[in-house]
């Protein structure tokens, strides 16, 4: 079998099979001006390192360039992506309650260019996916607030410029999902928050966090929308892997904290 991902003009070719993979490198040579970089080492800002015992995903490089752009080279590092019990508003809440809001920036674009750059990060660093969605909210009004919540997501990168994905080398056929759902979480709306995350083996394979567009009437029917959320996609992950001719063990676990 031989597989190619294909990112706009960007291709990574595999396969269980050499002469496969290099017969179908010399197909596309015929119809398109290629470049073959050989062995993947950077792919999209993403660091591949291999070892016999698996391989690591890591986006330092992209990390480190964006802490300099952003002017953040010289900061204080955090220990945590948001503040303990921080409760980052709209500027629809903060006239509704009557408080005076903290500001909204002049310049909205460049909130939006930097939490779009953050979110970019989350493809090896699912600790920011919660951070990143709570950002997300405030993209049309964002106040002086957000950005400095925006910042101390940057300083927390650098505080862990190392973490990465680690892929074991190692057999394996279980597909394992925990979720968990954060009801009424949203200051703004009252929504629930919704997170899960699969892992393939021992190796984290996909995660998120998202706030959902429905409001829960009690946390028991948000347990069961996240739920029903994450079975989703372990149904797409579990029907990618019959394409690749993954075998996985049946049934699929899928783990709450709901009694």
């Amino acid at each position: 079998m031989v597989m190619i991902l294909v990112y706009v003009d960007d291709l990574l070719i595999t396969g269980d099979n050499t002469d496969m993979i290099n017969a179908a490198k010399g197909t596309l040579h015929k119809q398109f001006k290629l470049k073959d970089l050989v062995e993947l080492k950077y792919f999209l800002g993403i660091e591949v390192l291999r070892s016999a015992s698996g391989v690591i995903l890591i986006q330092r490089k992209y990390v480190l360039e964006l802490i300099s752009e952003i002017g953040l080279a010289g900061a204080k590092p955090a220990t945590t992506p948001l503040k303990t019990n921080a409760k980052l508003t709209s500027v629809e809440v903060d006239e509704t309650v009557g408080v005076k809001g903290d500001g909204i920036l002049s310049d909205t674009t460049s909130y939006q260019r930097l939490v779009g750059k953050i979110m970019y990060a989350t493809i090896t660093r699912p600790d920011i996916s919660y951070a990143v969605q709570t950002l997300n909210q405030f993209m049309q009004q964002p106040k002086k607030s957000h950005l400095e919540a925006a910042n101390r997501v940057i300083r927390y990168l650098k505080e862990t410029v190392g973490q990465c994905i680690w892929l074991k080398a190692q057999p394996t056929a279980e597909l394992v999902c925990w979720c968990d759902s954060n009801w009424a979480a949203c200051q703004n709306t009252r929504r629930f928050v919704t997170d899960y995350m699969v892992q393939f083996g021992s190796s984290l394979i996909s995660w998120k966090s998202k706030k959902k567009h429905t409001i829960s009437r009690s946390s028991a029917e948000a347990e069961y929308r996240i739920m029903a959320l994450a079975l989703a996609e372990v149904t797409w992950l579990e029907g990618l892997f019959s394409e690749l001719r993954v075998s996985i063990t049946k049934p699929i676990v899928i783990f709450s904290d709901s009694k």
